[in-house]
């Protein structure tokens, strides 16, 4: 009972820890990070990964997006964007989903962290932070997989092109459109 105390010494509320991060600290890691879960100090978010939850007023917080997915990276190059960042761009879109897209250079497909499900999506290049102008590339990069009226929503993209500041939307869509969003938005550009 000792060497868990020990270890819960240098544990701190709302942190994340790897199995490996707690090596240093105990010299039977896996026994120890059991009985932490079973008192409730420590809550496993995913496979060699656990949560010191902080306490709120209304009781244990989770932790956040980014810590998750950064803790699971090991990697704070990445984007977290979900489908519904389309709707605040006025081109029709109005689905709601239940989804956490993680733009990043290492990682594809879905992955569980705690109780939330995230898209990984491993891509050579995105922003450090979403933008309008990413955004209407990335809703045209992604219109074949969305749940909206696609020659709708394309109308409406044409007309929120014209509003954008067009050489940082030319630029987005050079770093971070695909082939068939480039010929998109040279027609459009060609057009208006």
């Amino acid at each position: 009972m000792a060497k868990v105390a020990e270890l819960k010494r240098h544990l701190e509320p709302g942190q994340i820890y790897r199995r490996n991060d707690l090596e240093k600290w105990s010299n039977a890691v896996d026994r120890h990070l059991q009985e932490l879960q079973q008192e409730g100090t420590l809550k496993k978010v995913a496979t060699g990964m656990y949560y010191y939850p902080n306490k709120g007023t209304f009781g244990e917080v989770p932790p956040t997006d980014n810590n998750l997915v950064m803790s699971f990276l090991k990697d704070d190059r990445f984007l977290l964007t979900s489908p519904n960042d389309y709707n605040k761009l006025g081109v029709g879109t109005t689905q709601l989903y239940n989804k956490t897209v993680v733009y990043n250079h290492k990682r594809h497909g879905e992955v569980k962290l705690g109780n939330r499900v995230f898209s990984f999506q491993q891509k050579p290049y995105f922003p450090s932070h979403v933008t309008p102008e990413f955004l209407l590339v990335d809703l045209v990069n992604n219109l074949d997989r969305l749940a909206e009226d696609e020659t709708a929503v394309l109308s409406r993209v044409k007309k929120r092109a014209q509003d954008m500041d067009t050489p940082k939307l030319n630029e987005a869509v050079k770093k971070y459109g695909s082939v068939k969003t480039k010929k998109l938005f040279a027609s459009l550009m060609d057009k208006s």
